[in-house]
């Protein structure tokens, strides 16, 4: 049960995390799960004491929280097709239909494990509706993506940027280069 009026500044790695009754390492408790909101309500050192949306409330290494903003930053930019969610829409729920058609087909006793897999093998998505706010998973960027219902921009990429010879390739140019004062690259 979600307490009323929580907004989360973090979430629990995606790993989980141990957590204790009191900073002290000597009185553990259960550990919090994977990507749990929580909010941060005091730091003492490397730990911080955080509330979770049930109202209950732990001791964590507050090193490892990842941070929410409340205010995802959005273009005021017109609506352009990177930024319009439709497309990302649609493809999840494009992902979402053919996961649970194999899972009717699991329960009904025609697929087995091993194809179940296979046919589900590669599907990746994420949704988060709160309200007017949204999340998705975009596993074609490999990023998380926030929008408001008209707008979409990118929340979290799921990797580093890609490398200045792979830009430069979208780009249609070579990367720029660092030059010595003699024109010879540095």
């Amino acid at each position: 049960m979600t307490t009323p009026g929580f907004r989360p500044t973090h979430v629990v790695p995606q790993q989980g995390m141990p957590a204790w009754e009191a900073p002290d390492p000597a009185r553990p408790t259960v550990a919090l799960d994977p990507l749990l909101p929580v909010r941060l309500v005091e730091r003492r050192g490397d730990w911080g004491h955080v509330l979770c949306s049930n109202g209950w409330s732990a001791w964590v290494d507050g090193r490892h929280l990842v941070a929410v903003p409340q205010d995802p930053p959005l273009s005021g930019d017109p609506l352009t097709t990177a930024a319009d969610p439709r497309p990302l829409l649609g493809r999840t729920e494009q992902a979402l239909a053919r996961y649970r058609a194999a899972v009717e087909e699991l329960a009904a006793g025609g697929l087995d494990g091993e194809t179940f897999r296979r046919r589900t093998q590669g599907l990746r998505i994420g949704v988060v509706v709160d309200g007017e706010s949204m999340w998705l998973y975009d596993p074609a960027q490999a990023r998380w993506a926030y929008g408001d219902g008209t707008r979409l921009s990118t929340y979290a990429a799921g990797g580093p940027p890609a490398a200045a010879e792979d830009a430069a390739e979208d780009l249609g140019h070579a990367p720029t280069r660092v030059v010595t004062g003699d024109g010879e690259p540095r």
